[in-house]
């Protein structure tokens, strides 16, 4: 089917003189060939050009099979919850209960209703953060380099590709060196291809090194990777949280098929209808079942990546909001993270017969202001500030370029100055440029001592040469760059080790400025380490190096996978930043996995999330909101399981021992409903971080949340007494009496689960506090005015109000010590 649709697509295409062509085609055609088939040229498409194919071509993207909203709206009626429910409303019809039945439809539509336009909502959020995820491509149109959503690329586009890009169409090299190409990702081939003029690019692979120009053939479904593509959306791995949850459920409900059971042989017992027993059954396990749990999980989730979206960091994974929520360790990167990235050049020196005007001039020509590099920008900033700097490079014509890979750490050009001699100038690490020189050539220059100096100022030194008319390379000098901290960076570190997390500063500068720059912002400078100082030797003490130091100097990306493979052998959970290609394999290993602002596409693919901002705070911004998510998991689940107890052990146990349904069938569904409904707003619920990392402690929540039940249970059979043998009611208005606590007193249930210390401790959201007060009104108003249930009046009602409120404030005053206790008892801990 898919290849039918291609073929219709390329005949329309053919059909509207629009050229079509296959990669397969592409790779034995010679660029002039191309250019001609696809009406372009090596200066790109117009803008208006590029629209109307645009129009024609569609976006370059990869389609997803997504389901129609009313498909989707239908399977809220599909499942083990909604099957209960359904049998329930059918054996109302065959016991004649039309109204029951009415009223349990109703209410499963209106639940369905509910899930649906929340998770719909969670959806839209989700496709919001996959936006600002979006590749972006540099594309040649109008004749000017410009960034553009990778999305709007077209056939017949020009394109520049560098190291750490993901290549985002099927491309035709036409322009450069030598690209090294990881294509593991569509072929499983390991190791990378080398790739030059003529030779073909497919979407979705990786640059390791190289830059080279290349022109569009094919985009979206047409590519490569869209037609081996296998349309189908891949399931994302279940965080341990997540699966923590759904433990609770699976929980729940054994729980209740077992009291269940219990009811069952005691109705057998006493000859009860069986009929009557199963729709009452059906009910009760649907009311202890957590129901929202899927919708609470996935707006919860999606509420709090769009807080974090807000704050600077996109979640590319909802899982890993976990991840940072129990993070203990923050590897992060010295440049734009803990300093500014604002790269100035703070001195020159000058070596032999060079002055430092020539030194400058070279350095100035080893750079490339289009690539937005932050060193080529300090450069040209400098040379840019100084007067007739200009009339001097204008002598000069740049006629090839090497960009900065991580391999040779320098860049170099070829030079042709105004007689039309050639020469090659280059900069980059003063050990790269040492190794090009004769040594005899610096003998007397005492170049590792300069470098010291700078280093301890918190200069970083780069190192500039240049050939002779023989091709032999002089070093010219040195220039002395700084990147002074971030005003907040010593404030932001103090205030995540306040939050348990320890901060490990990572950088590749030379060991005296990683000190010096972390003198500045208040981490322990003497126990920043030389990364030889964990290498090659045994795993325990490298682990005790790891840990006890404040951070690690001369470090490659291929450190950084080693550095959180130690961490985490130690137990801990580990965040790592970065931005180059080389740090994919870290972050893809560490459990949070962060690219900074500015990081290549390899990087934020890899990454858990992707910071839009620069700095610190940023992190520790998304800290503080991923702990308050997994706080309001925390407080849900607590409820949950509470909720379960207080309800189904209390029917239970009133059946069992005083051979009385409490509620009807029809009642329990009401508090299913109308209890689930405000629970959706928990997502939104104010509460406080935590000051040391989340780590899921079943043993607590099970705790409080059985002491809390089992509290609840009490104080519903003390209702019961005092509705039986004070009021002396008749056995319908009893159950609309129990039904109303029921309802009130789990939602002041709620109150006391969100918060460890007095209820009033945090302030409950709006959207929670409106949500609560309007379902608990309706459930008032009914059993008042017997709309649906048997009418008690206002008396009654406000005795229950009262009673429940009591018990509640009771309830939350008890919580405190028992929480105190569990402290004690270490189980908390």
């Amino acid at each position: 089917m898919v290849g039918i649709t291609n073929l219709l697509n390329d005949v329309n295409l053919s059909f509207m003189g629009l050229p079509v062509i296959g990669t397969d085609e592409a790779k034995n055609l010679p660029p002039s060939e191309l250019f001609e088939i696809l009406s372009s040229s090596e200066k790109g498409l117009s803008t208006s050009e590029a629209r109307e194919r645009l129009l024609h071509y569609g976006p370059n993207e990869i389609t997803e099979k997504k389901s129609h909203p009313f498909i989707k709206f239908l399977s809220y009626f599909w499942g083990p919850i909604s099957w209960m429910i359904e049998i329930a409303a059918v054996l109302s019809a065959v016991l004649h209960r039309w109204a029951d039945f009415w009223i349990i439809t109703s209410l499963l539509i209106i639940n369905a209703l509910v899930g649906f336009r929340e998770e719909h909502k969670a959806d839209n959020a989700i496709e919001l953060l996959k936006q600002k995820l979006a590749l972006k491509a540099r594309a040649l149109r109008d004749d000017k380099w410009i960034w553009l959503p990778a999305r709007e690329l077209v056939p017949g586009d020009i394109v520049r590709l560098r190291l750490g890009d993901i290549v985002p169409a099927d491309v035709k090299l036409i322009e450069g060196d030598f690209l090294l190409v990881d294509e593991s990702t569509l072929t499983g081939e390991s190791l990378p291809v080398d790739k030059h003029v003529l030779d073909v690019a497919y979407s979705g692979s990786i640059i390791r090194q190289g830059e080279m120009d290349a022109m569009v053939v094919a985009t979206g479904m047409s590519t490569y990777f869209g037609k081996t593509a296998k349309l189908v959306e891949k399931a994302e791995k279940q965080s341990h949280f997540q699966k923590a949850i759904i433990k609770i459920g699976d929980y729940l409900i054994v729980f209740a098929l077992a009291l269940s059971v219990l009811i069952f042989l005691v109705a057998l017992f006493r000859h009860e209808s069986m009929l009557e027993f199963l729709q009452f059954a059906l009910v009760l396990i649907v009311a202890a079942i957590p129901a929202a749990l899927p919708a609470v999980l996935t707006v919860t989730m999606a509420a709090g990546a769009m807080s974090l979206a807000k704050k600077g960091a996109i979640v590319s994974k909802l899982a890993s909001i976990e991840e940072i929520a129990g993070m203990d360790v923050l590897c992060s990167d010295k440049t734009g993270t803990i300093t500014k990235n604002e790269l100035t050049l703070s001195g020159i020196e000058a070596f032999g017969d060079f002055s430092e005007k020539d030194v400058l001039l070279f350095a100035k020509l080893a750079s490339r202001e289009e690539d937005k590099d932050p060193i080529d920008n300090a450069i040209i900033t400098k040379t840019s500030d100084m007067q007739d700097f200009a009339s001097i490079t204008d002598k000069y014509r740049v006629i090839a370029f090497k960009p900065f890979d991580p391999v040779s750490k320098r860049t170099e050009a070829t030079v042709e100055d105004s007689s039309g001699n050639k020469f090659r100038v280059t900069k980059g690490a003063p050990h790269v440029i040492l190794s090009l020189v004769d040594r005899k050539d610096v003998s007397d220059v005492p170049i590792d001592e300069y470098v010291d100096k700078f280093a301890a100022r918190g200069y970083r030194a780069l190192g500039v040469a240049r050939t002779d008319a023989y091709g032999v390379w002089h070093f010219t000098g040195l220039i002395a760059l700084y990147d002074p901290p971030r005003e907040d960076s010593a404030e932001t570190i103090k205030s995540a080790q306040s939050m348990g997390v320890d901060v490990k500063m990572v950088t590749g500068d030379h060991l005296a400025i990683a000190r010096e720059i972390a003198r500045q912002v208040n981490l322990n400078s003497s126990r920043i380490m030389p990364v030889a100082s964990f290498l090659d030797i045994p795993d325990r003490k490298a682990e005790d190096i790891v840990e006890n130091a404040s951070g690690f100097a001369q470090v490659f990306p291929e450190h950084k996978y080693h550095i959180v493979n130690i961490l985490q052998r130690s137990g801990h959970i580990v965040g790592m930043t970065g931005d180059g290609v080389n740090d994919a394999p870290a972050l893809k290993k560490a459990d949070a996995g962060i690219a900074v602002a500015g990081a290549t596409d390899a990087a934020k693919s890899a990454a858990d999330i992707v910071l839009t901002s620069q700095g610190l705070s940023v992190i520790v911004d998304a800290i503080k909101e991923s702990r308050k998510i997994f706080q309001r998991m925390n407080n849900y689940s607590i409820y949950r399981i509470n909720e379960t107890i207080r309800v189904m052990l209390f029917i239970t146990l009133s059946v069992m021992l005083f051979q009385f349904y409490p509620v009807t069938a029809l009642m329990i569904v009401l508090l299913a409903i109308l209890n689930d409904i405000p629970i959706m707003t928990i997502a939104y619920d104010n509460v406080k971080y935590s000051d040391m990392p989340e780590k899921w402690d079943m043993r607590t929540l099970l705790s409080i949340a059985t002491f809390l039940g089992v509290i609840g249970v009490a104080s519903s059979f003390g209702i019961l007494y005092i509705g039986l043998h004070i009021f002396h009611l008749t056995h319908e208005v009893l159950q609309s009496f129990i039904y109303l606590k029921l309802s009130v007193a789990g939602h002041f249930a709620l109150f006391v689960a969100r918060t460890k210390g007095p209820f009033w401790s945090v302030k409950p959201a709006k959207p929670l506090l409106i949500a609560v007060i309007v379902t608990q009104l309706i459930a008032t108003l009914i059993t008042v005015y017997g709309i649906l249930l048997p009418a008690m009046g206002w008396g009654l009602a406000l005795f229950v109000w009262g009673y429940s409120l009591t018990s509640f404030l009771i309830t939350d005053l008890i919580k405190l010590p028992f929480y105190k206790l569990l402290d004690h008892t270490g189980i908390n801990r």
